[in-house]
């Protein structure tokens, strides 16, 4: 083979042959009946939630039996984030991350609905980074050629799907990045975002010339939170915030527009600090690695958090409170008591125990470092780690393995082939009974969470050996039928 797509071509026609070596080789891992579908490479996909520790099962059942207003809750949990980010910092739960997002994106970006005349237009600028149809969904694609940019990335076309979420008359000015890599593969064959040479001083300087050409219409500024090579975000400044983010918070001051980091995938106080990269708003989906139930959680400074906090009606009423539940425009996403009482006791534990979230991260880390220590020689160098508390995850990236002109890699899988069920390191890991994680664009996420901690938190080696090592197999296996080994 010759040529990228044809590889790719070759691995869809062998994909059920290659699913089938798998699980006759996946044998030796010894799998028991009764935890399959009940472990996971992950600490949360989405529609299959992470397990919650036990001591956030009691605060919930605590709750259960216990006439408590939300608005005092929610007190709680204004004071634990102050406690951590100061005064000048408040919080508001939501239910999802995603309606997180909406309501940020509503408020702090999108112009007026109501006022008289036309509606100026605005636009927001975002990375050409991973996960685009999340952070930078909520705008029409700006230039044009990306304005397919989530079309094969959901469940459904048109209004109900991916491109129902553009709020009106706000576009999203996709800036790619410098040193990146935007590379088509996948059986899905589209480009992919291959971070791990992103120069973040050169990036600055497009995203600059992007804010100085739509400056009369730039309203924000959103990106990933997230802290590991493979995302972009490995060169870190004097503080440890990843050096992209810092910059990209300057930039929103110069602009006085809004930086929002969708920190989805990460923790609060032991990950990405606000203070440090300098961010207006962060958010989380607090059930992914925090050890919470299902929600969403913003933070952020106190001034932009006061529009947030009024579209979903927790602001105050009118007789004058600086807390209540009433209605408002985002009342459709609001946080029940036992959510936010979960919640309580996951920022508790951040706040007071971090070893409980860096422990597991240590373990996992060990477990891949020494799994992927046994594949083939011939791919074994292309492999690269990274640790990262803030996504509670350990990142595996083979990028490299493409970087020799005219040689294929390892072949790299799009997350259009994730919808699309042709993700052979997604897909494939199913047929063995275990949920996948995210493991496109030459980058893999293992995470503890599902299935794979026990009730207080820490890591139960021997299952997440066992899905490493099922990941290791099954990237052999593929690789033999890419003519790869």
């Amino acid at each position: 083979m010759d040529y990228k797509f044809e590889m790719y071509t070759k691995l869809q026609k062998e994909k059920l042959q290659i699913y089938e070596e798998f699980q006759k080789a996946a044998k030796e891992l010894n799998l028991k009946e009764e935890d399959k579908l009940q472990l996971g490479c992950t600490g949360a996909v989405s529609g299959c939630p992470a397990l919650i520790r036990k001591d956030v099962e009691e605060a919930m059942n605590a709750v259960n039996r216990t006439v408590v207003g939300c608005a005092s809750l929610q007190h709680e949990i204004r004071k634990i984030v102050k406690d951590v980010y100061g005064d000048e910092y408040d919080a508001c739960p939501v239910n999802t991350c995603e309606a997180s997002l909406s309501v940020v994106f509503d408020q702090l970006v999108a112009p007026p609905m109501m006022t008289r005349g036309d509606r100026y237009q605005g636009r927001y600028m975002a990375p050409l980074e991973r996960h685009v149809h999340h952070q930078g969904g909520y705008g029409v694609p700006f230039p044009p050629k990306y304005k397919d940019i989530v079309c094969e990335r959901g469940e459904t076309s048109g209004e109900a799907g991916m491109a129902g979420k553009h709020q009106q008359n706000l576009a999203t000015m996709f800036v790619p990045l410098a040193g990146a890599k935007y590379d088509c593969h996948g059986i899905k064959y589209y480009p992919t975002a291959q971070l791990m040479e992103v120069d973040p001083d050169a990036s600055r300087s497009a995203f600059e010339k992007a804010a100085e050409r739509h400056a009369l219409y730039l309203t924000g500024i959103a990106s990933l939170g997230y802290d590991t090579p493979g995302y972009g975000y490995g060169v870190k400044d004097s503080s440890g915030a990843p050096k992209l983010q810092t910059l990209l918070a300057e930039i929103a001051k110069d602009f006085n527009v809004p930086y929002i980091v969708d920190n989805a995938w990460g923790i609060p106080f032991v990950g990405a600090d606000p203070r440090k990269i300098g961010c207006d708003v962060i958010v989380y989906s607090m059930d992914k690695a925090s050890g919470s139930p299902t929600a969403g959680l913003v933070i952020g400074k106190e001034e932009p958090m006061v529009q947030i906090r009024r579209a979903l009606g927790v602001h105050g009423a009118r007789y004058g409170t600086t807390a209540s539940y009433g209605k408002a425009q985002f009342v459709t996403v609001d946080a029940g008591k036992e959510m936010l009482a979960g919640m309580i006791q996951a920022l508790k534990v951040c706040r007071d125990n971090p070893e409980v979230m860096t422990k597991p991260v240590d373990d996992c880390y060990a477990v891949v470092e020494e799994e992927f220590g046994k594949i083939d020689p011939k791919i074994k160098p292309y492999f690269k780690f990274a640790k990262s508390y803030n996504s509670q995850a350990v990142e595996v990236n083979y990028q490299s393995s493409w970087n020799e002109p005219g040689k294929l890699g390892v072949p790299i899988f799009t997350i259009e082939d994730m919808y699309a069920g042709s993700n052979i390191f997604q897909s494939g890991m199913m047929q063995i009974g275990v949920l996948p994680t995210i493991a496109y664009d030459a980058n893999i996420f293992f995470s503890p969470g599902l299935g794979t901690l026990d009730e207080s938190g820490m890591l139960i080696d021997e299952k997440m050996r066992k899905i490493v090592r099922g990941m290791v197999i099954l990237i052999e296996i593929t690789c033999k039928h890419a003519g790869i080994l």
